[in-house]
């Protein structure tokens, strides 16, 4: 479990650091816009800072998603939980969990869910 461990704390820093990263390029996006001309609907430039504003808000939810999922996975280590599939209660296969260690369901649950 040791090295679930570090996998999942690999991935909650990388997503910190991506977090730190977009929020900073959210800040500019949205002070290049108090720059611009407020007019977007006739400003060419206006409809680029709102597209830029509304890309980087998205990716920081998709982010803010991969981070909690880390952490619930985190928190499914420390109740011995951790590697079970939460539909069918069978192990998820640990090539699956190294692939994506904040797996919560094994293949063949994540495939019938699609």
């Amino acid at each position: 479990m040791d090295e679930a461990r570090e996998l999942l704390e690999a991935e909650r820093q990388q997503a910190l650091r991506r977090l730190a990263d977009l929020t900073g390029e959210f800040d500019e996006v949205v002070a290049a816009s108090r720059d611009a001309n407020a007019d977007d609907e006739h400003d060419p430039e206006g409809a680029t800072i709102a597209f830029e504003r509304s890309q980087v808000a998205a990716l920081v939810l998709q982010v803010e998603h991969q981070l909690a999922e880390v952490e619930a996975a985190i928190e499914r280590l420390a109740a011995g939980t951790y590697g079970v599939c939460e539909q069918c209660g069978q192990p998820i296969a640990p090539a699956r969990l190294e692939a994506r260690p904040a797996a919560r369901t094994c293949i063949s649950c994540a495939s019938a869910a699609h």
